[in-house]
């Protein structure tokens, strides 16, 4: 029997395959040797997994997920880099090219862990690290400029320490492929903030978009390490451990991130957020739709909970009723897709740093919301959700506003246009669809997996039937004949949820854009 792990490589070589063939260039044959040796390491990871001998805690009952995570990275920076090039960005394209190589060097440097402590010393996995390194390093010298270099340096320096930090204060949290998507791409907003920073002049202030995301994602972050670290010295459950929780909180808030902010941007946050929200007739009523569906969404936890209480014997929501939120997060993002993008992305945004913020405040406990968060959130624990975080929804909202945050305005012809649909389509409906129907009429079981034919094949067919819809509905959308494109790459994708161990709610949506990309 193939192993699952096999048909996953597999899945991610035909994604690589496909940019290499689209774009063609010497970061397209670095992916190529960088896909050969992550699938030669990935099986060192494995054992290291299975016999323990890894240093960290990592997720347990999934496999390392080398193959699928070391390849985003750069897969998305080729892809973006096409985009912006068409688009004459020039900016945006020296971007991208450092996003690609800072991808490369950090699965790399991942590889390099997991051959050093292996034992005995695997020749095929070191030889194959090896010219890939040498890939990547010729590459490098080629296409970049030594400030980009020294960025790409500063980049693995902030990787290293961070994951130290995270993977020590968060064990079976992650997998090590999710720990270098998770961090990595944290390492990168977090260097290219320092940067911007220290060169910042009182020029033309920067568009509030570029600056909002990677200001509240990094920060929601360093918040959490820094309690994290804090609370392991003192008590966090009393009254005065939470006072000084929310203190410290509104402090950074008010004083580093929103000072920080309105450096980029040339106010003050608040003000341009009450200008940009109220400015428009159209946007207070969208904030009101989202505030309803938030109301929604909280009283499926709360009947949830009740019907828990009453006598039901589950200690954990069927898969049905937690796709319950799948549909409330597409009822959310398509208005806003369609009608006004920009809100969409600072709502998300904001979202997120609201969904860390609370997530914080019930694993810490902190009153008087902490113990009841913990108390309503664990009917909903997923299996992945094996260490002490509960991510489920926060990977869910990531899912449908990656391809949001990501797709650039270069993105108007062909498949393209469905580029920012890829969360909602990948995450929203297709897995979605796939655990209901696959649960409730699969039969046939892919080799070696709990996932079903059946499932597979009614997200193939429920996403194209999105992409008819959204063809109705978006006159921005213009397949310009790639009919048979769209639905291979929606097929390739949903093979990959089949088969993959890793999170497939920040997996998938990356991958379907990429493809989209093309």
């Amino acid at each position: 029997m193939i192993e699952p792990v096999v048909v996953e490589s597999a899945a991610v070589s035909a994604v690589v395959l496909c940019v290499h063939a689209a774009l063609w260039n010497q970061h397209s044959w670095c992916a190529v040797a960088l896909l050969v040796q992550a699938f030669y390491v990935q099986r060192k990871w494995d054992r290291l997994l299975r016999s323990d001998g890894a240093v960290f805690q990592f997720r347990p009952a999934a496999n390392s997920g080398v193959v699928p995570a070391s390849l985003v990275m750069p897969l998305l920076g080729l892809v973006l880099r096409a985009q912006c090039a068409s688009a004459g960005q020039v900016h945006l394209e020296r971007f991208s090219m450092v996003l690609t190589v800072s991808g490369m060097v950090l699965a790399l440097f991942l590889s390099l862990i997991a051959l050093g402590v292996t034992r005995p010393v695997p020749g095929d996995a070191c030889a194959a690290a090896g010219l890939s390194a040498a890939a990547v390093a010729y590459a490098a010298k080629q296409t970049l400029t030594v400030s980009e270099v020294i960025e790409v340096l500063e980049v693995l320096l902030i990787f290293v320490y961070l994951s130290l930090i995270v993977l020590y204060l968060l064990p079976r949290c992650f997998t090590p492929g999710e720990a270098l998507l998770v961090v990595g791409a944290v390492s990168l907003a977090l260097n290219q903030l320092i940067k911007r920073s220290l060169s910042r002049t009182e020029a033309e202030p920067g568009d509030p978009l570029h600056y909002l995301l990677p200001v509240l994602a990094v920060g929601s972050l360093l918040l959490g390490v820094l309690f994290a670290l804090l609370f392991r010295f003192m008590e966090s459950e009393t009254w005065a451990s939470s006072l000084f929780f929310h203190t410290v909180s509104a402090v950074l808030a008010l004083g580093v991130l929103a000072p920080w902010l309105s450096l980029f941007i040339g106010r003050h946050p608040v003000t341009w957020l009450w200008d940009f929200v109220t400015l428009d007739p159209r946007r207070p009523g969208m904030v009101a739709y989202w505030a309803v569906l938030c109301a929604v969404a909280a009283a499926v936890v709360l009947l949830q909970n009740r019907r828990r209480r009453a006598g039901s014997k589950k200690q954990r929501a069927s898969t049905t009723t937690r796709k319950y939120f799948h549909v409330i997060a597409v009822a959310t993002f398509v208005p806003g897709l369609l009608y006004d993008r920009r809100l969409l992305h600072v709502a998300s945004a904001g979202c997120l740093a609201v969904f860390l913020f609370l997530e914080y405040v019930r694993y810490f406990r902190i009153r008087p919301l902490g113990p009841a968060l913990r108390r309503l959130f664990t009917l909903f624990l997923d299996e992945r959700d094996s260490g002490p975080l509960i991510l489920t929804h926060v990977y869910l909202l990531l899912g449908m506003a990656l391809p949001v945050w990501l797709s650039p305005a270069a993105c108007k012809l062909g498949a393209g246009g469905l580029a920012p649909y890829a969360g909602v389509l990948a995450v929203g409906v297709g897995d979605a669809v796939a655990a209901v129907f696959g649960s409730a009429l699969g039969e046939v079981r892919w080799p070696g997996t709990e996932k079903t034919v059946e499932g597979t094949a009614t997200s193939v067919l429920a996403q194209i039937a999105g992409v008819a819809v959204l063809l109705i509905f978006d006159g921005g959308v213009d397949l310009n004949g790639a009919y048979l494109w769209i639905a291979a790459s929606v097929t390739l994708v949903a093979v990959l949820e089949a088969y993959t161990a890793q999170i497939d709610n920040l997996l998938l949506p990356l991958y379907l854009l990429i493809l989209f990309m093309l």
